[in-house]
């Protein structure tokens, strides 16, 4: 029905939260008013009032604001169909199903949290936020005319015929699955039954995915990062946009190889390598599956669409393609752009009629999961000079606003997740994961993961009992290097002061080097010469990555920085810019986002519209490589240097004490540094 053009007489309705309003005709169903004025509220059943999902409550009293009298009286009152739904499924107090309660006058309706088309996402993050919903996939319920030898029109095809009737879907195609299927649904449900439609373009035909005898009021999708360290997944409500679970484990390819430049030498040495590699990868995103239905209470025959993102590594092993062209120049994707499939072609333990986005990759080694942080995290949308940093094996970085945006990636290997460091370990309950050294006795106290007390606090040593203390996870190294910079232990080199054993004796030698003492026990555990080289050759990579991105951008500073993934989230921002990970910004700018390439998936998933957005972003966002620039091996070894060399940090030094610049001698002990040629021309200009 077409609602006629409104009459200033007609009853004004508004809708809340949204704030949306309009005049409509007496007995105008609420839900198609809202439909008019775009205030989405989900419908299954078709407006039969079966399905529950359309309730609304009316907000009684005189809204002076709105110039609006809201009352019970001006609703319809409760109908049959509200009676039957109300005896059957229970239907809270003071609630209404919007397809059969009409306007008899001027309304304030409230549209509940739990039917809002942009409810609240609620996640295991920090970070919440709201998420418009149009999603791929609607579920329609239709009553099919029962066949007729006066009218010899197959059952598929009385089905499509209702469809379109009653929910306007054209030229529908049909999953081949369900092609055997059909009669034998619609005998089973008596004729009655609910078809899962699919639709992600606007121009692409519509396709019945999946049919149910009967009312089926659950339809779900599932949200994965799979990175090269852990594959994260997200089980969400299609219709409500509600996380039922969320779940994460170790990636299993991390037998052929921890980092993703050893796993594709594996591929290239052995010839099954690329096989086992996708096998293990697509079983560790299954056994997901799994656990999410089994924590979420979900079947996972309702699971009918699933977006992806991962570094383009990740990402072709996924999708079943060899990634050695990528580990070597010119690092060639076998596909950047998003890709559309279905889930039984990856063998995915899902609805066999489910559909696969995976986002596009912006380059070579910079992938969907970068994409997804975009999305996520959007600095094409605001008009500040922001920086996005994937910490890890290889970093990931992306920098700009909503005029220019360039990105890179920089190889820092893995030093930050503990390999390559003597005592370093992954984050796990035993391992440091905090550091501080008093600066006058040099005296260390920390923290272990699985225990909130310092070591320095009553209790302390029960936990450290019961847990043990195993080693130095990734947070923990960047503090433990950057807090012996700050108590003089070590240069602005990086070179540990042998001179400092005369103030304390956790200043040891080793060999020609020297170390510190961080944890004297059973098991002891040192931050070795060695150990501080990895963190400075692994931190200079990324800032000189960030570096030439601001030199591209002509920018000496950045207004905003974000530490994306699961390692940079619990990166402490101070000790980050102490150790010159990132450079200068003022600290209240500098967050933790999370696991933004997952939410950049979330967001994909349950809105198709940013499908189109990261599209059409990715295509405009200008790759550096940072290999091919003729400055990157300056700024490289600029940035060996604790902080930098050359690049000064106002906002940390009105923040943090920094020590006196100096260098250190060929004996390991420090001395004062010494000017160069250039800053001591440019002195004597200013004397």
């Amino acid at each position: 029905m077409t609602t006629p053009p409104p009459h200033s007489l007609d009853p004004l309705v508004l809708f809340m939260p949204s704030g949306k309003r309009g005049r409509f005709p007496k007995g105008t169903p609420i839900l198609e008013a809202a439909r008019e004025l775009g205030v989405y509220v989900e419908s299954v059943c078709g407006g039969r009032a079966t399905c529950g999902r359309c309730q609304v409550e009316v907000q009684e009293g005189i809204f002076a604001k709105h110039k609006i009298n809201s009352t019970l009286d001006h609703i319809s009152p409760v109908g049959a169909k509200e009676r039957r739904y109300a005896e059957k499924r229970e239907l809270a107090p003071g609630r209404r199903l919007s397809c059969s309660a009409t306007i008899e006058g001027d309304l304030v309706i409230d549209v509940p949290q739990d039917v809002q088309i942009n409810a609240q996402v609620v996640r295991k993050s920090p970070i919440e936020r709201v998420i418009e919903r149009n999603p791929a996939v609607q579920l329609c319920y239709v009553e099919v005319d029962e066949p007729d030898m006066h009218k010899p029109l197959g059952d598929l095809d009385r089905l499509k015929l209702r469809l379109e009737v009653e929910w306007g879907w054209e030229d529908l195609l049909v999953s081949q699955h369900l092609l055997p299927k059909v009669q034998s649904i619609l005998r089973k449900g008596n004729w009655g039954v609910t078809a899962a439609i699919h639709r992600d373009l606007e121009s692409s035909r519509p396709t019945i995915i999946a049919l149910w005898p009967g009312l089926k009021n659950e339809a779900y999708g599932i949200a994965c990062d799979i990175g090269s360290t852990t594959v994260a997944m997200h089980l969400v409500s299609l219709l409500s946009g509600r996380v039922a679970a969320s779940v994460g484990a170790q990636n299993p390819q991390i037998r052929f190889g921890e980092d993703l430049m050893s796993r594709v030498s594996y591929i290239m040495m052995q010839p099954e390598g690329r096989e086992a590699m996708t096998k293990a990868v697509r079983g560790a995103v299954n056994d997901l599956v799994a656990k999410a239905c089994r924590e979420g209470e979900v079947e996972a025959d309702s699971i009918l669409d699933a977006v992806f993102v991962g570094n383009p590594i990740m990402h072709h092993l996924f999708l079943g393609i060899d990634p050695t062209e990528l580990g070597q120049a010119p690092f060639a994707l076998a596909v950047s752009g998003e890709v559309h499939t279905w889930a039984s072609e990856l063998g995915l333990a899902i609805n066999v009629g489910a559909r696969v986005y995976v986002l596009p990759c912006i380059a070579g080694h910079v992938g969907a999961d970068a994409a997804g942080a975009v999305l996520s995290e959007g600095p094409h949308r605001q008009d500040r000079m922001m920086l996005l940093v994937d910490v890890g094996t290889n970093a990931e970085i992306v920098l700009g606003n909503s005029k220019r945006m360039v990105a890179a990636s920089s190889p820092t290997g893995p030093a930050f997740e503990g390999a390559e460091i003597s005592a370093g370990q992954r984050a796990a309950p035993g391992a440091i994961e905090r550091v501080r050294i008093d600066p006058a006795t040099l005296e260390p106290r920390f923290r272990i993961i699985g225990s909130d007390l310092w070591s320095d606090e009553p209790g302390f040593d029960e936990a450290a009992e019961r847990l043990g203390i195993t080693g130095i996870c990734g947070s923990a190294i960047i503090e433990v290097v950057a807090e012996m910079y700050l108590a003089g232990i070590i240069s602005e080199d990086g070179v540990v002061d042998g001179e400092m054993a005369s103030r304390s004796p956790r200043i040891v030698q080793t060999g020609r080097t020297w170390a510190y003492l961080l944890h004297d026990g059973k098991q002891k555990h040192y931050v070795t010469q060695n150990d501080v080289r990895a963190i400075q050759l692994a931190k200079a990579a990324l800032y000189a990555g960030i570096r030439l991105l601001m030199e591209k951008q002509g920018i000496d500073h950045v207004d905003t920085i974000g530490f994306a993934g699961a390692f940079g989230s619990f990166i402490d921002p101070k000790y980050a810019m102490v150790l010159g990970l990132i450079p200068d910004c003022v600290l209240s700018e500098v967050k933790a986002v999370g696991n933004a390439a997952g939410t950049g998936a979330l967001m994909a998933l349950l809105n198709r519209e940013y499908r189109r957005e990261i599209e059409t972003t990715v295509k405009w966002i200008e790759k550096i490589e940072t290999a091919l620039e003729p400055s990157f091996q300056q700024l490289f070894v600029d940035a060996m240097a604790i902080p930098n060399r050359v690049d000064p940090f106002p906002n940390l030094a009105a923040e943090v004490a920094l020590p006196a610049r100096r260098m250190a001698t060929a004996n390991g002990e420090a001395a004062p540094r010494r000017r160069s040629r250039e800053e001591r021309a440019a002195r004597r200009a200013r004397d």
